[in-house]
């Protein structure tokens, strides 16, 4: 008894393996690209981090410009009006009779002086915290835009296994198909030709004579003649 494939039968599995080489390539492709958006990810990470961290450095820098600017006013003011009250003084001293109210000024310019000096202090220790607090913010913000961008990374890279996998599935499934379409060409001792089909385990399933096989084959349509209609 002789065994020989189909001319059908081969036609059917280059056409799988054509289709599982493009599975495997388009396989291939969608873990560059999901390579190439992480990369991209990070770098994007990397540079909101970065913008963040200036914007605030720039932020704290103005505020205490501003702070130390208004002290300094303050300061000056103060000092303006102690010369001021010290010339009065001296005057009034110079006077014998104006000696008794002097005095009250002096102490009245001084409980002044030190009002303006605690809130200097005040108002540079409210725009420090103001900075450390600026700072505090956009340190959490620069933690959660790189966390997002981790999180973005391994959701990409879990698509890209997955269709990895979708494509050697397809793979097994067409090999499976293919080997459960497999017929067999044999003869019998009358020498009357016949087709011996398999299942996927290689077991004998159906013996099918050569004229009721070409019968079937002729009734199926394939999709081209299909679309045709």
């Amino acid at each position: 008894m002789q065994n020989e494939h189909t001319p059908m039968g081969e036609g059917a599995a280059n056409a799988v393996d054509a289709v599982v080489e493009k599975a495997q390539e388009l396989g291939s492709a969608v873990a560059e690209k999901a390579s190439q958006v992480g990369q991209a990810a990070a770098e994007k990470a990397a540079t909101v981090a970065t913008n963040v961290k200036d914007a605030a450095v720039q932020k704290a820098t103005q505020v205490k410009d501003a702070v130390v600017k208004q002290a300094a006013a303050a300061g000056q003011a103060v000092a303006k009006k102690a010369a001021a009250v010290k010339t009065a003084v001296k005057k009034a001293v110079g006077a014998k009779p104006a000696a008794p109210a002097a005095k009250p000024a002096a102490k009245k310019v001084a409980k002044k002086a030190k009002a303006a000096k605690k809130a200097v202090k005040k108002a540079a220790k409210k725009a420090a915290k103001k900075v450390v607090r600026k700072a505090k913010t956009a340190k959490k913000a620069v933690k959660k835009a790189a966390k997002k961008a981790a999180k973005k990374v391994v959701r990409k890279t879990k698509t890209a296994k997955k269709a990895v996998k979708k494509g050697a599935k397809k793979k097994t499934a067409k090999k499976a198909a293919r080997k459960k379409g497999r017929r067999t060409t044999m003869y019998s001792s009358a020498g009357k030709k016949l087709y011996a089909v398999r299942d996927a385990k290689g077991h004998f399933k159906d013996i099918q004579t050569y004229k009721r096989a070409h019968t079937m084959d002729m009734r199926r349509k394939s999709k081209a003649e299909k679309g045709k209609k």
